[in-house]
């Protein structure tokens, strides 16, 4: 088994133990983290849905992101990888959700957001988190290397959220 699959089978094993679904809503990846996720026999127990919004129009449309963030911070932003993870989570329904939009290349690169440039954002419930990163290499590196901190920040999350759980049932009055 790959590393990814190694990574998604983790992922599935602590969604699994939290009786949790996780959404992704992905653009520079293409689908990527939900195909990894998806390779593991018995993901449809945990895996509920797969956003690609390659285009803005898609992540307006399927995901609610306000059209004027395109505009004003631009697809790979902060503003809107957590735009994508809450619209994700409130049309799957899924408490997990991971969100990715980056500059993959070898085009598309600015000063500002040069070629491998990747926002990630992780939602859990009402928590988000997010991240920009810099990955180097090719097109197919920059995105395995994104799938790759997807599902890692997702098994982050849902370790969290499983200690959580664990300390409020041994400490039931807080």
């Amino acid at each position: 088994m790959d590393e990814t699959s190694q990574l998604a089978a983790n992922l599935g094993k602590h969604l699994k133990a939290l009786d949790a679904q996780v959404t992704t809503a992905e653009s520079c990846t293409g689908g990527g983290i939900a195909e990894a996720i998806t390779r593991i026999s018995g993901s449809s127990a945990w895996f509920e849905a797969g956003y690609v919004t390659y285009s803005n129009r898609q992540k307006l449309l399927q995901l609610g992101v306000a059209d004027e963030l395109f505009t004003t911070v631009g697809a790979v932003s902060r503003e809107v990888v957590e735009a994508m993870v809450r619209g994700a989570q409130v049309h799957s329904g899924a408490q997990f959700a991971v969100a990715v939009s980056g500059v993959a290349g070898p085009d598309g690169g600015s000063i500002d957001k040069p070629v491998g440039t990747v926002w990630l954002a992780w939602g859990n419930g009402g928590t988000v988190i997010s991240e920009r990163r810099q990955f180097d290499g090719n097109r197919d590196d920059v995105r395995r290397q994104t799938v790759k901190a997807a599902l890692e920040g997702l098994i982050a999350l849902a370790q969290q959220k499983y200690q959580d759980r664990g300390r409020r049932a041994r400490n039931p009055v807080e």
